[in-house]
């Protein structure tokens, strides 16, 4: 077993050293000297032991409109951080090297340091992205208290792929999450994610009841997911479930950067703005489309009078919203501004 490696917050010891891991929802059955689906999680005489707790493979400071969030912080740096590992198989994985990698390897970096970088740069959140941080959840957890006590806030970029003892965990903490929904449809995550939707689901209804900010992004790839009857039910559970105010990006697919769609073709304009169109059919407030800078799509438009409260170009913004209201109409426009 790796060398320094923290014994984790969410299992169940059984009978002969087996181990039922209960921090995601693949809830895996580990025998002594195994691992995971994950890989980050060993089973050392009927101990778990994450082995990736405190190895930071990414530590970047970036716009927070590049998890995507568009309505939380919008126009601020994040303080963005990742260790190896993830609960899904995603063929179009685009962070596949880190996110599906074999081998620990990482900067040990202690929760202490990670907000001594936040307040030295005066940064006003965290973010828990690049791979999946349920896969370190005990690293990300140590901070988010460190964070809240420093009046950091603290932003999943995530699966939803969780188990409900891991949400119960960390939600006390979480201030924003991103959730990838990658399809409405169980045989695409059975075939692309070896996972299901279920859980992923379960995970957004909580978040909401919970009410926290929550924005929701599907990568939509040509002949995979992108049939109109698939994004509608999308957005239609949206709505229903999450709340017409909730941010929904549709961003493009690169198949030259993804792990093993290398020969799809890469998401066409036409394709997003058909998606777009979609999700405004069926009553959300706030669409967009990610990948492709310079369509109006990822503009902030007000709900009320179509007039723009946020206007884009990648990751620079321009706000003329008055303190989260239309500068028109004075409709709120669902922003998180502190």
């Amino acid at each position: 077993m790796a060398k320094k490696t923290k014994e984790v917050y969410l299992y169940q010891k059984l009978e002969k050293n087996k181990v039922r891991c209960r921090n995601c929802a693949h809830l895996c059955l580990i025998s002594s000297g195994e691992k995971g689906i994950c890989n980050m999680r060993e089973n050392h005489e009927g101990k778990l032991y994450s082995l990736n707790y405190g190895k930071l493979c990414a530590l970047e400071i970036d716009p927070i409109e590049k998890k995507p969030f568009f309505h939380f912080l919008p126009g601020s740096d994040s303080l963005s951080i990742a260790t190896v590992g993830c609960n899904f198989k995603c063929k179009s994985c685009q962070n596949y090297k880190i996110s599906q990698a074999s081998q620990v390897e990482g900067k040990e970096i202690s929760p202490e340091n990670i907000i001594k970088i936040a307040l030295q740069n005066k940064l006003p959140s965290i973010s828990y992205t690049y791979t999946e941080p349920t896969i370190f959840s005990e690293y990300a957890l140590d901070i988010m208290k460190l964070a809240e006590k420093n009046g950091i806030k603290n932003v999943w970029v995530s699966n939803g792929y969780w188990s409900k003892d891991l949400f119960n965990l960390i939600y006390p903490y979480l201030d924003a999450v991103n959730i990838d929904l990658k399809s409405f449809e169980d045989s695409f995550y059975v075939k692309y994610c070896q996972a299901k939707i279920k859980p992923v689901l379960e995970t957004l209804k909580r978040l909401k009841g919970k009410k926290i900010w929550t924005e929701v992004t599907t990568l939509i790839i040509p002949g995979l997911n992108d049939k109109e009857d698939n994004i509608r039910k999308i957005a239609q559970f949206i709505k229903k479930e999450l709340g017409k105010e909730t941010p929904w990006h549709i961003t493009k697919f690169c198949g030259e950067i993804s792990w093993k769609l290398k020969n799809i073709p890469d998401t066409s304009i036409e394709i997003l703005e058909k998606a777009y169109q979609i999700g405004k059919e069926e009553g959300l407030d706030y669409v967009y489309t990610g990948n492709i800078p310079g369509l109006k799509s990822e503009n902030t438009f007000c709900p009320r009078c179509k007039s723009v409260v946020i206007e884009r170009k990648g990751y620079s913004i321009k706000r003329y919203d008055k303190n989260g209201k239309c500068p028109r109409c004075g409709r709120k426009i669902n922003l998180i501004l502190k």
